[in-house]
């Protein structure tokens, strides 16, 4: 496959050796937050697609579920915890305000090599993330690098708010990424990001940073969960998301039938519908599993890159793109060939 200005001139490769993922047993569906919230399943659907999301369990916590995914991406990729040399963990609904939460997954899995620190870029957030992990591979410093997205947004969302509560759910997707020589797998071959902190009042949770400090009462009492417009997200979301694809689609020389499949962050189906209309994907080229899991931010595309991966769909060849859009304002994809 030919290709412009993909990462073509390094002695190494960044592959995806594994992917895990941890979704909570507990379900919250459309029909439970009728008893909460004025809506209904009808309305929900319709705006959203979502039907179903996962609520973590008391005892489960960003940590917890990281590392539940961690291990099976671990186990497929055939890595031993103790080999892994980074660990970066994409999220906004940390363990705590510190230590990172990827410093309670380096001593829960046992990694004793790994540095590790978090990230956060909301739902741009993974792929950031793989972006970083992409360059310590090729540059030649690290074999193997783990990186997380996971979230417990749960534990953040407002249950009196009937335009956000219907969006959330929590969860955690993991990959693997190991060290290749050039000539053999072609990896993750392009990564592209962006940012617009002007848009931050897009998305946003207020409390509790420098800006409204936990000693000072809060001049808004819901500033303690997130924030959001969503007509405005709606329509920067498209537009990012599509001129986000189409970057790398000219970086890459890569024409709309050249992609196997396009996996974005699940934050409406309405949106993804959009920007497969846009781009002129077929519906066999455009992922979505939204209704199982709703929003999980940084965790929905590793959580649905470990669903494609291994429904046994996917060919030697196969060219992927994750994309997403998120608070920050944040954007970002990768692209992949397996």
């Amino acid at each position: 496959m030919s290709n412009k200005k993909a990462d073509t001139d390094y002695a190494f490769r960044a592959v995806i050796s594994g992917t895990g993922s941890a979704i909570p047993q507990k379900q919250l569906t459309n029909e439970d937050l009728t008893k909460m919230v004025e809506t209904s399943d009808e309305w929900i659907t319709t705006r959203t697609g979502i039907k179903v999301r996962h609520i973590a369990a008391d005892d489960q916590t960003t940590a917890s579920l990281s590392t539940e995914a961690a291990k099976k991406a671990l186990k497929q990729a055939k890595v031993n915890a103790e080999d892994i040399e980074l660990i970066i963990v994409a999220t906004i609904t940390p363990e705590m305000g510190f230590p990172a939460t990827a410093c309670f997954v380096q001593e829960q899995l046992g990694a004793k090599k790994a540095w590790a620190f978090d990230i956060s870029a909301a739902c741009s957030g993974f792929v950031y993330a793989l972006s970083i992990a992409q360059h310590f591979i090729i540059n030649g410093k690290y074999d193997n690098i783990l990186v997380i997205g996971a979230e417990t947004l749960s534990k953040i969302t407002d249950y009196k708010d009937r335009a956000s509560c219907i969006l959330f759910g929590d969860g955690a997707g993991a990959a693997v990424v190991t060290k290749a020589d050039v000539n053999g797998s072609r990896g993750i071959f392009y990564s592209t990001n962006g940012a617009d902190g002007a848009g931050w009042t897009s998305l946003n949770c207020p409390a509790y940073g420098s800006r409204h400090p936990a000693d000072k009462p809060l001049e808004n009492p819901n500033y303690i969960y997130m924030q959001i417009n969503g007509r405005e997200v709606y329509q920067l979301a498209v537009r990012k998301i599509v001129e986000t694809v189409e970057d790398c689609m000219s970086h890459c020389d890569l024409s709309a039938d050249d992609i196997k499949m396009v996996i974005p962050h699940q934050m409406n189906a309405r949106i993804i519908e959009s920007v497969a209309k846009r781009l002129k994907l077929t519906d066999e080229q455009i992922f979505i599993n939204i209704d199982k899991y709703g929003n999980t931010s940084a965790a929905s595309i590793p959580i649905a890159l470990d669903e494609y991966l291994r429904s046994g769909t996917v060919k030697k060849g196969d060219i992927v793109v994750l994309v997403a859009f998120g608070g920050g304002l944040t954007w970002g994809a990768n692209v992949i060939e397996f």
